[in-house]
């Protein structure tokens, strides 16, 4: 089982990171903040003309196929930018809706946002006031079963009393609540009329690429935090040359190195490769999470009081870890989830 990107994913992860920093997400995330979604739309579009969500649709529904590789290499990217709105969400509903699906429309061009309820939240959803659809993803009672494609499904035949995971348009959703993150909120959503969709890819997807970002957000975060300990000087010298600096630093850095190689295993494991195993992830999102937190943690402590201001592009990363951290499953079930060979956090 190959852990490393192979060239092609190298490639288009390179040229998502270079529409990212000509589209200077930091400004698109304050006016998406703001109450202004116009430029968090736009750079949607720009990335989406990538073919991004289309590479989350098979060939025959319009997409480009079944690359949840890809798709992670490209979410590590978009992490690392802190790009604004459910982006998640909308790849991860592409993927379970079928190709007839009237509410497919528009998904793949960029024009349309959609959001899920998170099943780490049950019956909220992130941004559901700014996206164009709002559905309602219910947890379900009953078990299931690993499926060729990575996926799981709920079994054809659900015992007595027991209602597999399914999938609803949204009737109405409330006003947004505050959040740490003053990008991402979460919306209270009344599910309407039932929608068919495969309930375990999308959960699968939205776990791997919420992994994804949470790795690129880390990442960043790192790097500004070793320029800046390259620059900030103290005593006479730069804080980087201090040994407890340079700890932090090693300790930050090799908790993201080792989280990437899980992810990729992840990537496959949701692909359905045979050789990989269902266990990778949810110990995939559990380590990005962590990674990213010591990241951030590692941050705070480099930068000092500059990291807590609103002005600083720092915090806006800072915010999106804390916020992600429990999303689409937190770290505690993430690792119950492991222990029980499941492929999705309980």
């Amino acid at each position: 089982m190959r852990l490393l990107p192979d060239q092609d994913q190298l490639a288009y992860a390179e040229t998502v990171r270079r529409l990212l920093t000509d589209a200077a997400p930091p400004q698109a995330a304050r006016a998406w903040a703001a109450g202004d979604h116009g430029p968090g739309r736009a750079l949607w579009r720009s990335l989406a003309g990538t073919g991004l969500p289309a590479l989350a649709v098979p060939e025959e529904c319009g997409g480009l196929g079944w690359y949840p590789a890809e798709l992670a290499a490209a979410f590590v990217e978009i992490g690392r930018a802190g790009a604004p709105g459910p982006l998640v969400e909308t790849v991860a509903v592409a993927a379970a809706l079928p190709g007839t699906s009237a509410w497919s429309e528009g998904l793949l061009t960029g024009d349309r946002l959609v959001t899920v309820t998170d099943p780490a939240a049950p019956g909220y959803a992130v941004d559901a006031h700014a996206a164009d659809a709002a559905f309602v993803l219910t947890h379900g009672t009953g078990p299931s079963r690993a499926r060729g494609d990575g996926a799981s499904r709920p079994q054809s035949r659900a015992p007595a009393g027991v209602n597999p995971p399914a999938l609803f348009a949204a009737a109405s959703h409330g006003a947004p609540l505050p959040s740490v993150d003053p990008t991402r909120h979460l919306v209270r959503c009344a599910p309407g009329e039932a929608v068919p969709g495969d309930t375990g890819r999308l959960r699968a997807l939205a776990t791997l690429l919420t992994a994804a970002q949470l790795l690129g957000a880390g990442q960043a975060l790192l790097a500004g935090s070793v320029e800046y300990a390259g620059a900030r000087r103290q005593f006479g010298r730069a804080i980087g040359s201090f040994q407890a600096v340079k700890h932090q630093l090693a300790d930050a850095a090799v908790a993201l190195e080792f989280a990437a190689p899980l992810l990729r295993g992840a990537a496959l494991a949701v692909r359905g490769d045979a050789a990989a195993d269902p266990r990778d992830l949810p110990a995939a999102k559990a380590a990005c999470t962590r990674a990213a937190h010591r990241a951030a943690r590692t941050a705070l402590r480099v930068h000092g009081a500059v990291g807590y201001t609103d002005e600083y592009d720092l915090t806006l990363l800072l915010r999106k870890v804390h916020a992600l951290q429990t999303a689409w499953g937190a770290e505690a079930a993430c690792r119950a989830a492991v222990l029980a060979g499941s492929l999705l956090p309980g």
